[in-house]
């Protein structure tokens, strides 16, 4: 069965007591149980069925279901963000003493994250290029929990190569982490590049316009730890789960993923041909362009699809600044992959915190733009940016 039928026609665990054709929304805290020893079960996860929504609820329950049909992953958890999934998979892998091996080019808040706040626990950041293979070879060794990476970094669009990277550090027992956001789960399988564990945010495709945050745990199995901990201690602990009517939402955005996905993408990469023609940008930065560095790679991995993610470079960063103001259809603001096309100036903004020396070790460049292609007819985007260049 196709990936966008099983998105729409994934069955509900227990048939629903009106049999509606959408999964209701659960909107309760608790739930009650026919005698003690069925409360008991249910807590101790001898049954799967709910006990407390911060823990499980079924209308998030259908969500998980659909995206672990579509991805055959052994287990798929809902979190409240992106960032709440990259947490809580971090913190269930690392410890004390232990260290996570991964790449200056990562999306602001998550280099802070192990940068900083697991740093403050004890868990040692190792950075290195992760398009270097030997480079990756030498900096992992036993006491590394797992190699992260972003499998198109924001916003320097580089790609690595998943298989390699798995085969160097599965020989010692180390486990891959791969953020999917930029491209869909639904084109391509992480797992069969040797993704162990795939984090997303849900916010981005999923949500079906920007309609609300979340994010996914996609664990393929490979660590039965891991999956335990997830489960019974991370859900428990933590208090991430997501909530039900955002699972609501969307579960109706994953329905239409590929069909709006198909969309966003063709914009894109003809956006991205259009923007050569323009004498005002100085480089145009995307996946799908034949003589961009990583096509070839992008390619392979993700089966022939780019995203829906541009960077455009202009002289200098205040010609960043008026390009931005004089936009009329695209939107100043962050996030990718709404309905709408959105234009950002990363290291004013998401990097903004960073010192300058911190940025340029980044590749964050002061004079990127950041674009996020939506569904308005291409021709339309493309004469505003023409416009907001004059």
């Amino acid at each position: 069965m196709e990936k966008r039928t099983i998105a729409i026609d994934c069955k509900f665990s227990r048939r629903d007591a009106y049999d509606a054709l959408s999964m209701p929304i659960y909107h309760t805290a608790a739930y009650e149980f026919d005698n003690a020893a069925a409360m008991s079960d249910a807590f101790c996860g001898r049954v799967e069925v709910p006990d407390y929504s911060r823990v499980m609820n079924p209308t998030v329950k259908y969500f998980e279901d659909k995206v672990k049909a579509i991805t055959k992953a052994a287990n798929v958890v809902a979190l409240n963000s992106g960032m709440a999934a990259i947490s809580n998979t971090l913190l269930a892998l690392a410890s004390q003493g232990k260290n996570i091996v991964t790449s200056k080019h990562l999306f602001g808040n998550t280099y802070s994250l192990i940068t900083k706040s697991l740093a403050r626990f004890g868990v040692e950041v190792r950075l290195v290029d992760l398009t270097d293979l030997e480079a990756v070879e030498k900096t992992v060794d036993t006491n590394t929990c797992c190699l992260f990476l972003e499998i198109v970094t924001n916003p320097q669009m580089e790609v690595a190569d998943l298989q390699a990277i798995s085969n160097i550090i599965h020989k010692k027992n180390i486990p891959l982490v791969a953020d999917s956001t930029i491209i869909p789960f639904t084109r391509f399988s992480a797992h069969t590049l040797g993704v162990d564990i795939e984090v997303v945010s849900s916010t981005k495709y999923v949500s079906g316009g920007a309609t609300s945050l979340g994010g996914l745990i996609i664990d393929y199995g490979t660590l039965p730890e891991f999956s335990e901990r997830i489960k019974n201690e991370m859900l428990f602990n933590f208090g991430a789960y997501m909530t039900p009517h955002v699972a609501y939402m969307q579960s109706l955005g994953l329905e239409l993923l590929e069909t709006r996905y198909a969309a966003l993408s063709s914009n894109a990469q003809q956006l991205a041909e259009h923007l050569l023609t323009l004498s005002q940008i100085k480089r145009v930065n995307y996946n799908g362009l034949p003589d961009n560095p990583f096509h070839e790679i992008a390619k392979r991995q993700f089966n022939n699809t780019y995203g829906a993610m541009i960077t455009i470079d202009l002289a200098d960063e205040q010609s960043c600044y008026r390009f931005i103001d004089r936009l009329k259809l695209i939107r100043r603001a962050t996030n990718l992959f709404d309905n709408k096309t959105l234009a950002i100036h990363p290291a004013s903004t998401i990097f903004g915190s960073f010192t300058d020396d911190q940025r340029r070790s980044m590749d964050v460049l002061p004079t990127t733009i950041r674009l996020s292609i939506g569904l308005e007819a291409v021709e339309d985007i493309f004469d505003d940016i023409k416009q907001a260049l004059q």
